[in-house]
């Protein structure tokens, strides 16, 4: 086999077993088709079963000029990962990443929005626009719900069980999870049913699709990223946001009000708690707080 059908195997077994999402599966085979990439602009005609330490080694001396030590742990990790595959399928008996040495990098603490920008970003949208009461509906559930921006995307009307006071949540691995919704942003989106959406031209196969695009489809993750920039930079906000800043708001404000990780861990659908704590940023005022209402010392 070539690289082409390992790639392929390992794409498949991505999808199928680890039920890992299309944008998760392109993103562990993009650093492999950069590395088979490399292997031909050097004339190396080796396979995923031959090819040496000393091989990848090279190819990450190689990467390594062109990109952050973020970026290199990254590919690594990628490499690593499906070579590990390779061993589980029996095709290998060593995975040749394993001596290589992932660089040491910090923790990155992405900003957070405090309320009164959240509240000025939704104040600037234009709601005599179409898209105005679909977009100020979408950030106040991306920063209600604290939810990533896929799950918004791929967010069902029968998924809303407004009732019972909650949405379903389709995550990563298509693992699903029930987050709860307060009634101020039940309202937003009802809101934006009957005013908006309810008057549009909807495309067929997309009539259960929340947030519609002009054209009546499922909006697109860069919409959002567009929708969200141009909205910082109509308040001037001197930060670097994205969707992702208001689920990273979501979790610091609700720890910074009393919630403990693990609840955190849960409305956010970690797998782990540590991924929890990179996420939640406490500044030394909170600590201190914190310190002198529990320490018997304070």
């Amino acid at each position: 086999m070539n690289w082409k059908t390992y790639i392929k195997n390992y794409q498949s077994y991505l999808r199928i077993e680890r039920g890992l999402s299309a944008n998760s599966v392109e993103s562990y085979t993009f650093d492999i088709e950069r590395l088979c990439q490399y292997l031909e602009s050097n004339e190396m005609v080796v396979s995923p079963i031959s090819i040496t330490v000393d091989i990848i080694q090279d190819f990450i001396y190689f990467v390594a000029k062109e990109v952050n030590a973020r970026s290199q742990a990254r590919i690594i990790s990628g490499l690593k990962s499906f070579f590990s595959y390779l061993i589980f399928e029996g095709f290998r008996n060593d995975n040749p990443l394993e001596l290589i040495e992932t660089p040491r990098i910090g923790r990155k603490l992405p900003d957070t929005l405090s309320t009164k920008e959240i509240d000025d970003l939704i104040a600037a949208i234009d709601l005599t626009s179409n898209a105005g009461g679909r977009n100020k509906a979408i950030i106040e559930t991306l920063y209600s719900c604290g939810l990533r921006v896929s799950e918004v995307v791929n967010l069902k009307i029968s998924d809303l069980f407004f009732e019972e006071g909650f949405i379903k949540i389709t995550g990563k691995g298509n693992k699903q999870r029930f987050v709860p919704i307060g009634l101020y942003t039940q309202n937003i989106i009802d809101w934006y049913k009957t005013t908006y959406r309810n008057h549009q031209a909807i495309q067929r196969g997309y009539e259960d699709t929340l947030f519609l695009n002009r054209r009546g489809k499922q909006l697109t993750r860069a919409m959002i990223f567009t929708i969200i920039k141009n909205l910082a930079v109509e308040i001037n906000l001197q930060k670097s946001i994205s969707p992702h800043t208001f689920r990273h708001s979501y979790a610091t404000h609700l720890l910074e009000n009393g919630a403990d990780l693990r609840s955190i861990q849960l409305l956010l659908g970690h797998e782990s708690i540590t991924t929890t704590e990179i996420y939640v940023h406490l500044d030394r005022s909170h600590l201190t707080q914190i310190m002198n209402r529990f320490h018997p010392r304070k």
